[in-house]
This record gives structure tokens, sequence and C-alpha cells, in this order.
């Protein structure tokens, strides 16, 4: 059990408080396309509002590489938070220059600014503890509650702790809890399913749930590197070469401990990767002139039939290029599916958590969590650079 020290027992009232929140949204034409990430913070705002805290929130938003990069401002986020909140949001365009010193000193009560993109200063990405100084500068007390930064060793997540008295704040709380009962005391069966393009990310993560998963499911791009060390033909598929002894390998293990690792058995597939092109339904292999662009039907009702009986699932990456409407139903079925289920049901990862909204039954399950890189490395190692600073911060006050 991660002894994280709790926002709860930090003292608010007329305190400037640097709440670090993970605003990484979608913007296209100056507006907020997704405001899922924002609306998981409101009830963090409000209770310190109410608690009278002076709130200065930091976050940042795509990757700037520590310049100025207009299409990257948290402008628009700050117009769409203050919406959310119907509360009055100040936004500065600064950092940790004089503009927002003097704003985070005329604060009242309750009252809530949002500093610029972070990561338009270099000092974030390397970890500055010159930047992290200037940072402290406008708070004295800092909660960390964007769970999906841990695992980055960035100055708003690791440096700054060394500067201010330091908390977790509550999305960080429950994320840290959930997955640590995945990871550690998970209700039985456990089935874990796993979808996406990200082969690297998540082969090592699939052999430690061979271990702990009652089932594994693969279904995505990744299931074909799978298919392909099984020497299954998967056409002109995506594969990573460098992957197939290690899935391989994987498969072995999973057949030697009786373990099932289930992989699609059809397949949606077109001639080209294009939202235009005509969908194919291939049978167990596809051939050299298709590449696979979505699980099929019989696999959606395996996938389905396996998931059924499950206590507790987590889920990880679509099955499919769910953006495109002629080959998001592998998606959409097994959103449906793990929906139905009377199981404590987790999801992860920005992509899934955008399908699961698309079809309209993100209430069904039981955790949303805010990260994916974070929590998929949380669930290998929950000591994350951003936890470990948290906790070294508690164990020297």
């Amino acid at each position: 059990m991660l002894r994280l020290p709790n926002w709860r027992d930090a003292y608010v009232r007329g305190v400037r408080v640097l709440l670090r929140v993970d605003f990484n949204v979608p913007v296209e034409g100056g507006k907020v396309t997704n405001d899922f990430r924002l609306r998981m913070t409101i009830p963090t705002l409000t209770e310190l509002r109410v608690r009278g805290a002076r709130l200065v929130v930091a976050s940042h938003l795509g990757r700037p590489k520590g310049k100025r990069v207009k299409s990257l401002s948290l402008q628009p986020v700050a117009k769409a938070l203050e919406e959310l909140l119907d509360y009055p949001v100040k936004f500065v365009d600064d950092i940790t220059g004089e503009q927002a010193y003097r704003l985070s000193l005329k604060l009242k009560d309750g009252e809530i600014m949002l500093l610029q993109n972070l990561r338009f200063d270099e000092g974030e990405e390397r970890n500055d503890d010159e930047f992290a100084r200037r940072l402290a500068r406008l708070a004295d007390t800092y909660i960390n509650d964007a769970f999906g930064t841990l695992h980055r060793r960035h100055a708003s997540v690791c440096a700054i702790t060394k500067f201010l008295p330091s908390y977790a704040g509550p999305l960080v709380l429950k994320e840290t809890e959930v997955l640590m009962r995945v990871r550690t005391e998970p209700d039985r069966p456990l089935a874990v399913v796993f979808g996406g393009a990200k082969v690297a990310d998540k082969i090592a993560l699939i052999r430690q749930f061979l271990k702990t998963a009652d089932v594994l499911i693969v279904g995505g791009a990744m299931a074909y590197t799978f298919l392909a060390a099984k020497g299954v033909g998967v056409g002109r598929s995506r594969v990573k070469k460098e992957y197939l002894e290690e899935a391989k390998g994987t498969l072995e293990e999973a057949r030697r401990i009786g373990r099932v690792l289930a992989l699609p058995e059809d397949h949606i597939a077109a001639s080209s990767f294009s939202a235009d092109a005509e969908p194919v339904l291939c049978r167990r292999e596809i051939p050299n002139n298709l590449l696979g662009l979505d699980i099929g039907p019989k696999t959606v009702d395996r996938f389905s039939s396996l998931l059924r009986g499950a206590k507790m699932v987590l889920w990880n990456g679509p099955m499919g290029v769910f953006e495109w409407e002629r080959f998001s139903e592998g998606t959409a079925g097994i959103a449906r599916a793990i929906g139905r289920l009377r199981a404590y049901s987790v999801i992860c990862g920005g992509d899934t958590i955008a399908a699961v909204e698309r079809y309209g039954n993100i209430d069904r399950f039981s955790y949303v969590s805010t990260g994916g890189g974070a929590a998929l490395q949380f669930l290998q190692n929950p000591y994350l650079p951003g936890i470990s600073a948290l906790l070294e911060r508690r164990n020297t006050e």
C-alpha cells in the first residue's frame, strides 16, 4: 500500500496552492474538443475553492519543446474550465515571471488563476531545479492531482516537491488505489483486455499479467505481431518485427502455464489505410494485399464470451480504427460487452476513453483512469517518478 501525503491534511484557507493538473486536452480552432480531463478535476477545484484556497493551477499541453507555440496556449482551456465551473478563471500568459507572481499575490480566498503552458519553458521537461524554484515562488503549498504525468520526471511533478510542502490530490489517490487493487489484489476471475498499436508499451505488461490474470485478450493493431509470431498470415497489417520473438515466447509461456491468451480469429481488413476503404471480412488469415483495421464479428463474440463471468476487468486500447465508422464495430462490441458485466471494470488510455464516450456507455464502467502511459507504467512498477517525489517529501517532513 502506498502511503502518499493526503491533500486533506493540507491547511489551505488563505493559502496559495499550486495545483498540478492534467489539462492536456485536444484543442481545435481555439476550442477544447474533449473536456473529459477538465471535468474530472471539477470536484477537486470546487472543494479547494470552498475550503478557501487561493488556487494557482498549472498544466502542460502538447509538446512545444520549450518554445511558445500559439496553438498550444492554455487560454482556450481556461475559457472551457470557466464554463464548466461557472466561476471565473484568471488566465495569465506567463509561467514563473513577475506577471504570474504579482497575480498570485493578489488572489483572494477561493479565486483561481491558470498559468500558461508549463512546457513553454524548457526547464519543465528538464526537471530543472531553478525553474521549479521560480514556480514554487507562486505558492505556499503544492498538490499534484495529475496522475497522467506521474511517469514524467518533470519540474512541476518532481523538482517542485523540494521547495514546497507537497500532497497527492484526490485523483492521484484514487488512481493509485484502484490500480494497486488491479495489480495486487484483483477480484477473481480477472480479465485483462489490451488493444491499440503500441506493442512496445504493453508486451512486458502482458507477460506480467500472465501470472495474475485469469483471461488475457489482445486485439487492435498489436495483435498482428502476436498472430505473425504464431505463423498466421496477416497480410500488410502492422507487425513489429523486433518483438516477434518476445511475442512468440509470451504465447508459449501462456500455453505452458495453461493461461488463456486470446487473439483475433477473424478480421475486418481493407486494401488501404483509409476511412473510405471498403471493409473486407477475413476469416482467420488476412490476404497479402490487405491490412487489418478491426476485429471481426466472430472475434467480438468470442472475446465477449471470455469476459462473461469476470469479476474484474481492465481494458486499455481499442480493437481497431474506431474513429472510422467502417472499422469501429469491434471496439463498440467490446465496450458493450464490458458495460453489461456485473464486474468492477477499469478503463485507461485516451483512445479507450474516447471510444467508450463515443458509444455512450462510459457510466457503465466502474472507474475511468485519467492516465494512459502513466497507468501502464504504474501497473508494472508503482514507484513512478512523481510518486517517489511525493513519498520522499513526506519522509523528510
